[in-house]
C-alpha cells in the first residue's frame, strides 16, 4: 500500500475494531519516507502526527469544518497529496472522495461493512439505479485495496488484528464493473490472489490458529464460512498429530452378514 501514489484505500470493520490505529499506522509510513503535504479531517483527532519528512494539517470535525464532505471540499484547495477522511458516511463524501482520488490524490477512508467484498455493495447502494454503471465504472478506476479488519481475543490475553484484504487486479476490477458472479465473488478472487497480496478472514484466522494466536473455539466462532475454517483447523491438527474429533470406539462388525437376494 505504500507504493501507492493515487486511488482510495478503504479500511472496514465494525467500531471499535482498530481501522483508525491501522490508517495511522500507514500514515505513519508515509510520514516516514515521503515528503509530501499530508491533510487529515477526523472525528476526533486521535493520533498527533509531528512533522518528519511529510507536512501533516490535521483537521477536527465540529472545530474546522462541519461535515466530511465539506471538510474534504476544503481540504482540496490546499493541494495535498494524502487525503485521509476519517469516515466516508454518506453520499457526498464518497463522491468527493472518489472525485480526490481522480485528481491524482491518495484518499485514505474508512466504512463500516463486514467484509472487503461488501464494501463495494455499500458504496454502490448509496447512489441511484440509473447511476450505478458510472459509480461501478468509477470505483473500479479509483479503488487500490480494501481491507476488513477485526479484533480476535487472543491466547494468553489481549487481541490479536485479522484481516481480509482485496487487491484492485483485472478479476476484482472485473467483479466491481458488472457485480459479482457464480465464480467470480471477492470471495473466491481474495482466496485464489495470494500472489497479490490478497485473503480471506478465513485464511487469516486459519493463519493465526496454525501460529498458535488464537483458540480452535475462537477460530470458529468468527469464521466467516465456518466449514472451510473447520476443514483447515483440521489440517492442521493432523500436521501436529493431534485428534480431529471426539468419537472413539467405533468397530467393524464382522458377524454382519448381507443377503443378496437373487
Amino acid at each position: 500500500m505504500l507504493d501507492e501514489k493515487t486511488g482510495m484505500i478503504l479500511v472496514t470493520g465494525a467500531t471499535g475494531s482498530g481501522k483508525s490505529t491501522s490508517l495511522a499506522a500507514l500514515l505513519n509510513e508515509f510520514n516516514a519516507t515521503r515528503s509530501v503535504h499530508i491533510v487529515t479531517l477526523e472525528d476526533p483527532v486521535e493520533f498527533v502526527h509531528p512533522n518528519r519528512k511529510a507536512t501533516f494539517n490535521q483537521r477536527e470535525l465540529g472545530t474546522d469544518y462541519d461535515s466530511f464532505a465539506n471538510g474534504l471540499r476544503a481540504a482540496l484547495r490546499q493541494a495535498p497529496k494524502i487525503i485521509l477522511v476519517r469516515e466516508m458516511r454518506d453520499r457526498e463524501t464518497v463522491e468527493l472522495g472518489m472525485k480526490a482520488s481522480e485528481t491524482g490524490h491518495l484518499v485514505l477512508s474508512t466504512l463500516h461493512t463486514v467484509s472487503a467484498g461488501s464494501t463495494v455493495n455499500r458504496i454502490v447502494g448509496m447512489f441511484n439505479n440509473d447511476e450505478e454503471k458510472q459509480i461501478r465504472q468509477r470505483l473500479a478506476d479509483t479503488i487500490r485495496w480494501v481491507v476488513g479488519q477485526r479484533l480476535l481475543p487472543k491466547v494468553g490475553g489481549g487481541r490479536v488484528a485479522i484481516h481480509d484484504i482485496l487487491a484492485n487486479t483485472i478479476r476484482s476490477k472485473e467483479s466491481i464493473l458488472n457485480g459479482e458472479a457464480e465464480g467470480k465473488t471477492f470471495y473466491e478472487i481474495q482466496e485464489s490472489g495470494d500472489v497479490y497480496h490478497m485473503q480471506t478472514f478465513d485464511q487469516a484466522i486459519i493463519r493465526a490458529f496454525e501460529a498458535g494466536l488464537i483458540t480452535e473455539e475462537t477460530a470458529t466462532i468468527y469464521a466467516t464460512r465456518k466449514a472451510i475454517v473447520q476443514r483447515g483447523v483440521d489440517q492442521i491438527k493432523q500436521k501436529r498429530g493431534e485428534k480431529t474429533t471426539d468419537i472413539e470406539g467405533l468397530k467393524l462388525d464382522i458377524d454382519y452378514t448381507r443377503k443378496v437376494k437373487k
